[in-house]
């Protein structure tokens, strides 16, 4: 089946849904796929390095306007695909029908937390069941983000399980770490490491807040948050501005490739996302909780949209209220200060997600639905 993704969301952007679609993409035929993305900075070099064709629009953004639609429409006479796929189905989703319209290709898309955020908008909402009212298919990230994507498109078109998967071979528990202990002075202190866009909802303030109260009951612990984004000021000025401050570490944005080491040198992965703006901004999913589990780390994740359903209460991690810095600093502490404990969850997390959530699972559930919805059975 030859497929066509349309997506705002891609490589070299950094991101979840950037990589969510992404490493879907590389594990299908490669002749079989062409990706329709913006030119973010870096993408000629990207692009080179990739086994499919990427055609690249304009400019950073793509928005649902004639222009995206007379672009896609084009590509689709092109390539001829049998199913066209938008990365996040709202907004672009909103060109569907003109798309089928024109080239007679059905069209499916895959569900974030924005969908779930915009299906709680009233005027908005209205555009999310036009959307999925010219879709083939709609796939979300957790249980949790289905049941309200469904209720939000009123059984205008199938909504299906998807969930973002991990590269167990990138990541896994032999990962060595110690040059990134090394880069910022750790030593063999334990560790907790936070991985993940520095943005408000998922929660490394919450972290920096609670450090004290870990330091009283572990001296020796370290916070290492590591990413970018709007919040890294803030962050910034929090962290210098703590009484442990020589204890918080920010390692800034670094290379997806050097990921991997950076979950290895925690011994405890937070990040304690919080729900915000009345249910508009959410997390959905997660997928650094599974990496963290992949690499052989406890987690700690805060109780916001589908995040909870990437740990295993007592096994794998906890689940914490993310909007108070006291919970969140006796879940880390409590295992920062039990190693063995810590490491037996770990262990634990690793074999779930080699057993729910590794890429080649997923992805044969991709092809099946794709299949579906291209051939008409998904209606």
């Amino acid at each position: 089946m030859n497929l066509l993704l349309v997506t705002n969301d891609f490589p070299p952007r950094s991101g979840g849904i950037q990589q969510y679609c992404h490493n879907l993409v590389r594990r299908l035929p490669a002749d079989r796929v062409v990706v329709y993305a913006p030119a973010w900075p870096g993408a000629a070099a990207f692009d080179a390095a990739q086994p499919f064709r990427v055609v690249r629009h304009p400019g950073r953004t793509m928005l649902p306007t004639p222009d995206v639609l007379r672009r896609t429409v084009a590509l689709a006479r092109e390539v001829r695909p049998d199913l066209i796929c938008f990365g996040a189905a709202f907004p672009l989703g909103l060109l569907a029908g003109r798309i089928t319209r024109a080239t007679g290709v059905p069209c499916a898309g895959f569900t974030h937390g924005v969908e779930v955020a915009v299906g709680r908008v009233p005027l908005a909402s209205r555009l999310l069941v036009r959307v999925a009212g010219q879709l083939r298919l709609l796939t979300a990230v957790s249980h949790w983000s289905a049941a309200r994507v469904r209720r939000a498109v009123r059984g205008r078109c199938p909504v299906e399980l998807l969930p973002a998967g991990v590269d167990a071979g990138a990541y896994h528990p032999a990962v060595d770490g110690r040059a990134v202990r090394e880069r910022h002075r750790l030593g063999s202190d334990p560790v907790c490491v936070c991985i993940s866009r520095l943005v408000p909802r998922k929660g490394q303030d919450r972290l920096i807040q609670a450090w004290p109260e870990v330091v009283a009951k572990v001296p020796e612990a370290r916070l290492l948050l590591v990413g970018g984004g709007p919040y890294a000021r803030r962050l910034g000025r929090l962290a210098a501005a703590s009484p442990v401050a020589g204890r918080i570490h920010l390692a800034g944005e670094v290379a997806w490739e050097e990921l991997p080491a950076h979950y290895a040198a925690g011994d405890v992965f937070a990040m304690p996302c919080r729900t915000r703006w009345l249910g508009l901004d959410l997390e959905a999913l997660g997928v650094v909780f599974l990496e963290a589990a992949a690499t052989g780390l406890p987690v700690v994740a805060g109780r916001s949209g589908g995040a909870p359903e990437t740990v295993v209460e007592g096994e794998t991690g906890t689940v914490v209220d993310g909007r108070r810095p006291g919970p969140v600093a006796a879940a880390v502490a409590g295992l920062l200060a039990d190693p063995d404990r810590a490491r037996a969850m770990g262990a634990a997390g690793r074999r779930r997600v080699e057993a729910e959530f590794a890429w080649g699972a997923v992805v044969a559930r991709l092809e099946q639905l794709l299949a579906e919805a291209a051939a008409g059975a998904a209606r």
